[in-house]
């Protein structure tokens, strides 16, 4: 069972830590992986390792395949952004009618003026990739590591709270949270259907992961309780 992050330490030895088995490990980072080639500047080329080969992340490895998918079935991807069955754009990076998960990651600058915002995209766009990109990467790193749980120093936190952001954010399209009233309508028609329902499934992981950044940002909070 989780258990909240805590701060352990003071000054440059501060440590956030968390109690988070394989699986839930797994389930969060599959899903920050989901986010992360959504959201990459560029396509994200992956390496597959041999038996042969050894490295850190085999029995990490392992684990997420025996899940049958990153996310334990919690699609994060383009296609199942966009409603009412419209198809995607070939191109889901362009700067024209994409899906609505990366309006969410990527707001347009000015939407009251087509062209400034799409200046401001030309403009701004690729590095606000880059930086999402590197926060992703660096919490799907510290969900990897060796070990029991989830152990953060100052800057690999603040990496972990923004990746949960963007992947709250881009789950909470695929469910329809638009608004602070979307979550109580959504509690109200999952409670009518069968538990096999995939939205049930999603809304367990969306407030999980809601839990896990809400326990990070307060124990980073100045003046914030210590365990040791």
């Amino acid at each position: 069972m989780a258990r909240a992050f805590v701060r352990k330490g003071r000054g440059t030895n501060v440590r956030y830590a968390a109690k988070l088995d394989a699986v839930e490990r797994a389930v969060v980072a599959g899903l920050m992986e989901q986010v992360r080639d959504l959201v990459a500047p560029e396509p994200v080329e992956r390496v597959e390792t041999g038996p042969a080969g050894e490295s850190d992340d085999d029995d990490f490895a392992a684990i997420v395949s025996g899940l049958g998918g990153l996310g334990m079935g919690v699609s994060v991807s383009a296609e199942d952004q966009v409603p009412d069955d419209r198809p995607v754009p070939s191109d889901a990076r362009s700067f024209g009618d994409r899906d609505p998960a990366l309006e969410r990651l990527l707001p347009a600058g000015n939407r009251a003026d087509d062209q400034a915002s799409a200046e401001f995209r030309r403009l701004t766009e690729h590095g606000l990739r880059q930086r999402k990109a590197g926060h992703l990467e660096s919490a799907i790193r510290s969900l990897r590591a060796p070990g029991p749980g989830v152990q953060l120093d100052e800057r690999a936190a603040i990496d972990m709270v923004i990746a949960l952001t963007d992947v709250r954010l881009v789950l909470g399209e695929r469910l329809g949270l638009r608004e602070d009233a979307d979550v109580d309508r959504l509690e109200q028609e999952l409670a009518d259907v069968d538990d096999d329902d995939p939205r049930t499934h999603a809304m367990s992981v969306y407030d999980f992961l809601t839990w896990l950044q809400e326990t990070l940002a307060t124990a980073m909070l100045p003046g914030a309780d210590r365990s040791a």
